[in-house]
């Protein structure tokens, strides 16, 4: 089995393909910690598969993409620690397929480029990625299936942090579905705010990028919070795919095989 694992600032996310065989098996999402040691990482991913009837000896291949360098690393060395192979970490000596047109390929982060790949591949052309994670990301991927670059702005967990952070009166507010456009409640005013605010925000980018692009350029959302904005968003999303980031390592790891 393949074994896929998105390492981002909050969560990872990763998941498990059978053989010869384009449809995840099992995934799961737990949060990001920093200081988690190969050992840890060994155990928790053990204790995941063993609830789905799976064995760390079932999995004979993998590949990482990370956000968080430290733990690049224990996630390569739990790979050989426990599943005994060389883990592929998505890097600047991996082959993707997809040639980067930006000032510093090295600096386009790993998610960003691995969602990409995957969202050229569902539309066979020009696309818009949309990934709320940490940050909201917006990549753009050229008719040819170049990386042509994307914009970066806070994400909503963010600027719920800062509101609570610099503005004393303010409680802190998990994110959730709003109950109106117009809160009646302190805290339903602020999850209008996150629900609306970012979906404007999402509406008015990804429209100056088909402006630049093509109207019909289509746009796919991914990410931990996307469902919590994407029914906000008018006509602007064509798809939401939770498995994106996923899909995407499984096909830099198929043109990296043997």
């Amino acid at each position: 089995m393949l074994l896929v694992v998105d390492v981002g600032n909050t969560q990872t996310h990763f998941g498990v393909y059978p053989d010869h065989d384009a449809e995840i098996h099992q995934h799961w999402r737990f949060a990001t910690v920093r200081e988690s040691t190969r050992d840890e990482l060994g155990a928790a991913l053990s204790n995941l598969l063993a609830l789905r009837g799976l064995e760390l000896g079932d999995i004979d291949r993998s590949i990482v993409s990370s956000t968080v360098p430290q733990l690049s690393e224990e996630w390569t060395e739990m790979a050989r620690r426990y599943l005994e192979h060389e883990m592929l970490l998505v890097g600047p000596t991996l082959r993707t397929g997809m040639p980067i047109r930006t000032d510093n390929p090295r600096e386009v982060g790993a998610d960003r480029l691995v969602n990409s790949v995957a969202a050229f591949a569902r539309f066979g052309g020009g696309c818009i990625v949309v990934d709320f994670g940490t940050a909201i990301t917006y990549d753009v991927v050229s008719d040819s299936g170049e990386y042509l670059g994307g914009i970066i702005t806070p994400g909503a967990e963010i600027s719920l942090d800062a509101l609570y952070e610099r503005a004393a009166k303010l409680p802190k507010v998990e994110i959730a579905e709003p109950r109106a456009l117009i809160g009646k409640s302190t805290v339903d005013a602020i999850r209008s705010g996150i629900a609306y605010g970012f979906a404007g925000q999402v509406e008015g980018i990804v429209r100056r990028l088909r402006a630049q692009l093509g109207a019909d350029t289509p746009t796919i959302a991914t990410g931990g919070l996307a469902r919590a904005v994407v029914p906000f968003v008018r006509e602007m999303i064509d798809e939401v795919d939770d498995l994106l980031t996923l899909t995407g390592l499984r096909l830099i790891w198929e043109r990296n095989a043997g």
